[in-house]
């Protein structure tokens, strides 16, 4: 397994697992207190999750909860670019991920400091992407995907979940190395074209994506998946999150992708604890 990733210049080490913290700079996540156009509050939220233990701080200027539509690489960059500036002023080592489909906006945002691309489409939605992430010479986040955010929920279908999505990375990796993509995270995709029995069986499988070799990110912070067994809405879905978590970091997740760094951080501890770390 490969323990550090490269974040232009500075390695940072997995054999931990990690927190990376979620702001979306935008009114149209699913999560009300994960989003904001505000620089004040935005600063406000990245300083908080970077005191609470935050390894990563990711940004993402489009929703992409079911139905949400893709917005256009001018209004991303125009959204991203300012608050990547302002961070870099105020935290000069932070490691800044983008997430992000279109190629143009990985460009700028790493040209502007951002440190890592997280692509939900896996360079699906933009031929362009991984040829632009191995020039940019950053880790590189594929999630898999089923359809596009507006229409991946209407009628998600698999043969075996587990089984279509390690095909789907074989072709997926093989298609970054080639391309000299040295850093690679895979992240599953739970609740993107996934019914709710799909994202508990991959949870289940967890462990079966660790064959790559690469670290996985595991992004289900207040999700879908919680609130719709527990009947909840995603602001009480903290408890069942960290529940989610500590299962996720026994199958081998390395990157916790969370709205709560504090929890996700006392989670990761005490599975350190529990693992004799």
């Amino acid at each position: 397994m490969k323990h550090t990733i490269n974040c232009r210049g500075r390695l940072l080490d997995l054999s931990t697992p990690i927190v990376m913290g979620v702001i979306n700079v935008n009114e149209d996540s699913f999560y009300a207190d994960s989003r904001s156009l505000d620089a004040d509050v935005v600063l406000e939220k990245a300083s908080k999750m970077l005191s609470e233990g935050a390894s990563i701080l990711d940004l993402g200027a489009m929703s992409s909860r079911p139905g949400a539509t893709i917005i256009d690489e001018e209004t991303e960059v125009n959204r991203l670019i300012p608050v990547i500036r302002t961070l870099l002023n105020e935290f000069s080592d932070v490691i800044i991920s983008i997430d992000t489909m279109h190629s143009t906006v990985a460009k700028a945002c790493v040209e502007q400091g951002a440190s890592i691309i997280n692509d939900i489409s896996a360079g699906n939605y933009d031929a362009k992407m991984m040829e632009t992430v191995a020039n940019l010479n950053v880790p590189y986040v594929m999630m898999h995907m089923q359809g596009l955010p507006s229409d991946m929920q209407l009628n998600p279908s698999y043969d075996d979940v587990v089984m279509d999505i390690l095909k789907y990375f074989v072709t997926k990796v093989h298609q970054a190395k080639s391309l000299g993509i040295k850093d690679i995270i895979l992240d599953p995709g739970f609740g993107f074209g996934k019914t709710l029995d799909h994202n508990y069986e991959m949870m289940k499988s967890l462990e079966q994506f660790l064959i790559f070799e690469y670290p996985v990110l595991v992004g289900i912070s207040r999700k879908s998946m919680i609130n719709k067994l527990l009947n909840i809405k995603a602001a009480d879905a903290l408890n069942g999150t960290t529940v989610l978590h500590m299962f996720a970091l026994q199958k081998g997740a390395k990157i916790l992708r969370v709205h709560d760094v504090n929890e996700a951080v006392e989670c990761i501890k005490i599975y350190q604890k529990l693992n004799g770390n």
